[in-house]
This record gives C-alpha cells, sequence and structure tokens, in this order.
C-alpha cells in the first residue's frame, strides 16, 4: 500500500449498504401469501419461488436482447409452468413479478447507522457508490434507498463499456473523483467483483464486508482487510492512515 493518506472510498451498494438480499427474501413471502390465499396454490407456491431464486442467481443480461422487467416476468412464468405444468400464465407472471419487485424496493432501504457514518465520513474522504448490474434495476434501488445525496459521485456499471471486476470503471471512478487509485479504498460484500476489481485496479486497499462469517475458498482473492460490518470502516480507515502516518 502506498504512502499516502485514504482520500476517495468506493462502496458497492447491495448487500453491503442495503440488505438487498434480506429485501428479496421479503418479496419473495409476499408472492407466496399471494399464490397462497388468491390462487389457493399450496406447497407449490414455495417451490416456485425457490425455482425463481435460482434463475435470479444465474441470470445473464444483455441490454440489447431484451429488457429486465420481460427477462424477470420470464423467470417467473417458466418456474410457475415448471411447477404446475400446463399452459404458460403470463399474466400470473406479472402478477408476481411486480409485487416482488415493489415489496423489494420498499424493503431497501439505508439504515440510519449507516447514513451518519457516510455523513461523517464526507467530511474527511470523498465518497463514491460503484454498483454492478442492470441500468433500470440499479437506479430503482438508488432511488428507493435514497441514497445519492451522500456521494459525491454515483456509477452504475450497466451503464458503463465494463463493470467490476474489470480495471477500467475503477479508473474511470478515479478520474471522476480526481484521485489516483493509490488514494482509494475498495468496500464490497463480493470477493469476484469488489475486492477482485480493487486489486485488478491498483487500488490502496480493499475491504471485505463478511456478514456471514464465509470462509472464502483457497482460490478467491484476497482482501487487505475484513470486517463484519461496513459500521466497522470508519475505525478501519483511521488505522491505514496511522499506519501511513508512522511510515512518514
Amino acid at each position: 500500500m502506498g504512502l499516502s493518506r485514504v482520500r476517495a472510498v468506493f462502496f458497492d451498494l447491495d448487500n453491503t449498504l442495503i440488505d438487498t438480499a434480506g429485501a428479496s427474501r421479503r418479496g419473495m413471502l409476499e408472492v407466496i401469501k399471494l399464490l397462497q390465499s388468491k390462487y389457493h396454490y399450496k406447497e407449490e407456491a414455495e417451490i416456485i419461488c425457490d425455482k425463481v431464486q435460482v434463475k435470479l442467481s444465474k441470470e445473464c443480461f444483455h441490454p440489447y436482447n431484451t429488457c429486465i422487467t420481460d427477462l424477470r416476468t420470464s423467470h417467473w412464468e417458466e418456474a410457475i409452468q415448471e411447477t404446475k405444468g400446463g399452459a404458460a400464465n403470463r399474466k400470473l407472471a406479472e402478477e408476481c413479478y411486480f409485487l416482488w419487485k415493489s415489496t423489494r424496493l420498499q424493503h431497501m432501504t439505508l439504515a440510519e447507522d449507516v447514513k451518519a457514518m457516510l455523513t461523517e465520513l464526507r467530511k474527511e474522504v470523498r465518497l463514491l457508490l460503484l454498483t454492478n448490474g442492470d441500468r433500470q434495476t440499479q437506479r430503482e434501488k438508488i432511488e428507493a434507498c435514497a441514497c445519492q445525496s451522500y456521494f459525491d459521485a454515483v456509477v452504475v456499471g450497466g451503464e458503463q463499456t465494463e463493470e467490476k471486476p474489470a480495471p477500467s470503471i475503477f479508473y474511470y471512478c478515479c478520474n471522476l473523483l480526481g484521485v489516483q487509485p493509490g488514494d482509494c479504498v475498495m468496500v464490497g460484500d463480493t470477493l469476484e467483483t469488489d475486492i477482485q476489481g480493487g486489486l485488478n485496479a491498483g487500488l490502496k486497499a480493499t475491504v471485505w464486508i463478511n456478514k456471514n462469517g464465509i470462509v472464502p475458498l483457497k482460490s478467491s482473492p484476497v482482501p487487505h482487510y475484513m470486517v463484519s460490518s461496513v459500521l466497522e470502516l470508519p475505525a478501519l480507515l483511521q488505522s491505514i492512515d496511522c499506519k501511513v502516518s508512522m511510515s512518514t
């Protein structure tokens, strides 16, 4: 790590600043209730939601071929047909998708302690939000959690030529803030994108948010630091800056 103080922090959004996984689960529970109460599904309701979850985890989205709404409605349509058989039911699939999506967005909030942390940090360093994903989906989340005002800049991977872990998107972020890679710290929950990307771009440090105490694979990228909550970041940044002071 270079001998300069931290000048900028790049934050991932999903499951770093907001509980996207938890919000998605709340959405699935609402769909299960809908299918059981309105359409009298029994255990099939949970099977359908499990199938959709798998499809979401394997999703390959190409904005030139389709829109995210069509793609995700198709996930529901396929899951319903695979579970219940019979003809495809696009109308029911749309009802499930929009209920899941709207519930999910309602539960995507920035916690008060996270807001306070960002506000304090921004007095000392530049802050940038760097999130992978489809433009429409990520912009809807950013609006839902009202986080834009806490950052000096917001960069959505789906609006750029390359996403994390490509170094180019990190260099773009550095240029936006007028800083060098060696001035910056990347904070995120995904080793393969957030941490690998920070390493690829030669950032000063990478911080892995490991909420669930996961033991990474031996082949996984190795972060400079690991914390269990994003709220541990201010103390960690202080210790990084202390090391710089002692070195100089």
